[in-house]
This record gives C-alpha cells, structure tokens and sequence, in this order.
C-alpha cells in the first residue's frame, strides 16, 4: 500500500499529469453521459476529419480556404446524395429479396439436414437432429419476431434519419469552415503550460486522423472490389454481401471470419457444391489476402503500430462498452491509450 500511494503522491505532484488526468476524465464523462445524444455530433467531426485532408491540400495550392471547404464540402453533398438515393435503396432491396428467400434457403436445409444420420449414423442421431432442427426454427422464430418489431419503430427511427441528414452536413460544414475559431475557443478554457497533454494530442492526432481517412477508404475499396467481383460471377446478393465484406474490415481478423459464413450459404444455395461455389469462395479468399497483406499496411501503415493481441483485445473492449462506433474506435482510443504511456513521465513511474 505505501508504494502505491506513493506512486499516487508523485503523480498528482507533478502539474502536467493532473492536466492530462483531468482532461481525460472529462472527455470521458461527457462520452458516457452524453455519448447517446451527441452520436451526430461526433459522426460529424469524424466526417470533417475525412474532408479536412482535401482542404488542406488545396489551401497547399494556393486554393482560399472558404474556397476549398465549399468545393470539398458540394463533392461531399453530391456523394451523400448519390449514396441516399441510388445505393441504400439498392441495398434495401437486396435485403428485402434475402428475407423473402430465407424460407426456401430453410426448407433447403432442414432437407439436407434430414440426409445427415444416414450418410454419418456414428456421428449424428435422428434425436439430436431434431433438437438441432427445433433450435433453428427457434431462433429464427425470434430474429423474425425482434425484425418485425424493428420494423415497428422504423417511422421513428426515419425522421430521426431524416434529421440527422439535415443536421449533420450543416455540423459538417462549420466543423471545416471554422475549425481555427472552435480550437481557439477550446484552447481558451485550458491552462497555458500543457506540455504533456500537447505531446499526446500531437501523437494521437496525426494518427487518428491517418486511421479514419485509411480506413473508410479501405472499407469503400474492398466494397466496391468485391461487389464487382460477386457481380461478375453471377452471385445473388452481390452488392449486399460487398458490403458486408467491406464493414467487415472494421474488426480486424475477426470481421473476415464472420462474413465468410453468409457468402458460403448464398453461394451454397445458389449453385450447390459445383465449381462456381468454390470460385467464390476462391476470389473471396484472394480479396481477404490482398487486404490483409497489401491493402490494409499501405493505408494504414502509419496509424496502427500495435500489436494484434492490443488490436483485439481494444476491439472486444471498447466494442463491448460503445457497440458499433466503439469497434469503429478502438484501435484509435488504444492508439490513445498507447500515446499517454509513451508520453508519461518516466519519474513518475513506480520503482
């Protein structure tokens, strides 16, 4: 107990590590009180991350920045636009389409299923095929019923939709346009002597900013690859499981796992175990090693210098406490977490 309290001692004796405390602890209340409702506020400042690259670059040129940020910020609207009204109906459609074919895929199955005890009497009995077979019709029992009442609450949820679409591209536009007024502003709250806290903004701005820009462009490539790819095979779903393998990027080398299994059972529907089975999963195989070894290093090269093990465990961490914008976030939050312990005053540290 001494040791530690006098770790403790030496800790909040020294200014620069009670500043950084105290703004992390802050940060770390309004995220947890107010994460909820400020989820467009922060999906904004993600957005003008992604946009502040471009504007920089034509600031570099010459380019007026109130110029560049309304060139930089139309090209974004008309991406938004093009994405609300051509790719989400696309998408929902093919959605609506698996849903409506699930029952056939389940009949199909249940069928091959029934083969089983036949083929491998040692290794499966007609008992515990039943008990497999009423366990899926349960649990598919349960994820039409939590569809459906999903679907109830989908007026609600389209006007907060349509709210959000209102509301962030304006957060979006004075995030960029003002940006040097806002940090002022924030900066005038804070004690002039913050060395500590600046060294690790430094670190973690550089890399956030390289991991979000990296990533969505790494998600929006693998999409698109492998939509096309699908399309070109002749596979259903084709944009809609693209889509899936980019998200899956999210969660590195567990998301590559996941999504193996959908686009398995719709190739396996579709065509059966003949050859054009296997050259999907053969090309889907191909698209998950060039991102895995070259994709993914290129953009990403310089934002993620952590170990896989960190890699997950800040994944499974954080997804668990934030769910989806926590696993969006992980691996800069340990990028965070990592720049505080290379910053730390070593003094500071326990004998």
């Amino acid at each position: 107990m001494k040791i530690i309290s006098n770790w403790f001692r030496r800790q909040l004796s020294d200014q620069q590590v009670v500043i950084l405390l105290a703004l992390l602890v802050a940060g770390l209340v309004v995220v947890l009180l107010f994460g909820h409702m400020l989820v467009p506020f922060f999906a904004s400042l993600v957005i003008a991350y992604l946009l502040e690259a471009p504007v920089r670059s034509m600031g570099r040129l010459g380019v007026p920045r109130l110029a560049a940020v309304i060139l930089v910020f139309s090209l974004f609207l008309t991406l938004l636009f093009i994405g609300f009204f051509w790719l989400v109906p696309l998408l929902i459609k093919q959605v609506t389409q698996l849903i409506q074919q699930l029952p056939v895929m389940i009949s199909e199955a249940q069928t091959a299923l029934m083969t089983l005890p036949e083929r491998y009497p040692r290794l499966i009995s007609e008992n515990q095929l039943h008990e497999i077979a009423t366990t899926l019709r349960a649990e598919v029992v349960r994820q039409a019923q939590k569809l459906l009442s999903v679907s109830m609450s989908s007026v609600l949820g389209l006007v907060t939709l349509l709210v959000y679409l209102v509301l962030m591209p304006i957060l979006v536009f004075f995030f960029l346009k003002d940006k040097e007024r806002i940090l002022q502003w924030l900066q005038s709250f804070l004690p002039q002597e913050r060395t500590l806290a600046r060294t690790v903004w430094r670190e973690v701005n550089g890399q956030i900013g390289n991991y979000i820009r990296g990533k969505i462009l790494e998600i929006f490539i693998v999409w698109i690859v492998t939509g096309t790819t699908f399309w070109l095979l002749d596979i259903n779903y084709a944009m809609l499981l693209g889509f899936l393998v980019g998200i899956s990027v999210l969660i590195p080398y567990v998301g590559a796992a996941v999504v193996t299994l959908p686009v398995a059972l719709v190739a396996y529907f579709q065509w059966g175990l003949n050859q054009q089975f296997f050259y999907v999963l053969i090309a889907y195989a191909i698209i998950q090693l060039l991102d895995g070894n070259l994709l993914a290093p290129l953009l990403l090269s310089e934002a993620v210098n952590l170990h896989p093990v960190a890699i997950i465990a800040a994944i499974l961490v954080f997804g668990g406490i934030w769910g989806f914008w926590g696993v969006f976030f992980a691996i800069p939050l340990a990028t965070l977490i990592n720049a505080i312990l290379n910053a730390w005053p070593r003094e500071a540290l326990p004998n």
